[in-house]
């Protein structure tokens, strides 16, 4: 077991509830989007009962993963301002990728990739948010022409499918960098892993000393 000494919070309680509540809706959304999408995956509607329940129920997911998204927002956007050497970090992905990153620059509580995966998500969430509701039945279709509606399904669908992309990469990143994962699990993160991967963030006032959860 890890010396509580050792560890440092990384990611407060309301964030990671936020975060897993994002996940689970993000999850029935996707399965459900698909079995629209792709006749071949009709079977997938299954899995949220019947097709009409499922046609219910994806727009429902949706405005959960919007709720927690919203949270993660509001609570991570200052962390995700761009800075000067965030320029620097990209031009040095190769070392980056062979575990180097602490000799390129001094990360802060995000690195430049998260950041900008940060508001590609939140962007896309944006533009399937709105075209979600334009092409909602019964609620708001009808009050819209045709050609806006089709256009709406077309940028939700190619939303939804980016959305997807994104996310499956911040999932493979998650793993790729071992002990991520048990920020967002457990909260903490040890000290060695915060000193390698953002120790600009390990020295923040802040961050020093905070050992609970």
């Amino acid at each position: 077991m890890t010396n509580q000494k050792d560890v440092v919070l990384r990611h407060p309680f309301p964030v990671r509830v936020a975060h897993w509540v994002t996940v689970l809706g993000f999850f029935f959304v996707t399965v459900s989007g698909l079995g629209f999408f792709f006749p071949s995956l009709h079977g997938l509607l299954g899995f949220l009962g019947t097709p009409q329940l499922a046609q219910f129920l994806h727009p429902v997911f949706g405005l959960v993963m919007v709720a927690g998204l919203t949270v993660l927002l509001l609570r991570n956007a200052l962390h995700c301002l761009p800075e000067k050497d965030d320029r620097k970090w990209f031009q040095h992905i190769p070392d980056i990728l062979k575990g180097n990153e602490h000799h390129v620059v001094e990360v802060g509580h995000y690195n430049p990739g998260q950041k900008m995966l940060f508001w590609k998500i939140m962007g896309l969430t944006v533009v399937l948010l709105i075209t979600g509701l334009v092409a909602w039945r019964p609620y708001f279709a009808h009050l819209f022409p045709i050609p806006l509606l089709r256009l709406a399904l077309f940028l939700h669908s190619l939303s939804g499918i980016l959305m997807m992309f994104l996310i499956f990469v911040h999932i493979y990143m998650g793993f790729w960098y071992k002990g991520t994962l048990r920020g967002m699990t457990q909260g903490t993160v040890t000290r060695s892993w915060a000193k390698k991967h953002h120790p600009r963030w390990l020295r923040e006032p802040a961050t020093k000393g905070n050992k609970n959860h």
